[in-house]
């Protein structure tokens, strides 16, 4: 098994090495981690988490996502997005749970998804 760098990270299913490059679209499901280079986007099942070596220049689709390194691109998170105090983010948001730590880096607009409240007991009776 890998050696989690990130205590956030469960176990990584597939991992992209600090040494590695790839240039096109990933889908997949599972877990990703990314300490390389990604140019292209990412649709993923699953989280996805973006080592301090890590970067995307792309749009990125998945569940949970816990970025130390860059994203230049678009996120669509259906859970929650962490920006770290190493992460950079340069690219709109649209996710349920948004948690930014200082000295992380947020250039872009944030929109979050709406939840269904849940019903009273009026609209229950309907």
């Amino acid at each position: 098994m890998l050696k989690k760098k990130d205590s956030y990270a469960e176990t990584v299913d597939s991992l992209i090495g600090e040494n590695i490059k790839i240039i096109g679209k990933i889908e997949g499901k599972g877990n990703l981690r990314i300490d390389g280079m990604v140019e292209g986007d990412i649709d993923y099942e699953g989280n996805v988490t973006i080592g301090e070596t890590g970067t995307v220049k792309g749009n990125v689709k998945c569940g949970e996502i816990s970025l130390s390194g860059t994203i230049n691109g678009n996120i669509f998170s259906r859970a929650k997005l962490e920006l770290l105090p190493t992460g950079i983010l340069v690219g709109d948001v649209e996710v349920d749970s948004f948690v930014i730590h200082e000295n992380a880096k947020f250039d872009g607009s944030c929109k979050m998804t709406k939840k269904h409240a849940p019903e009273t007991s009026k609209e229950k009776s309907k």
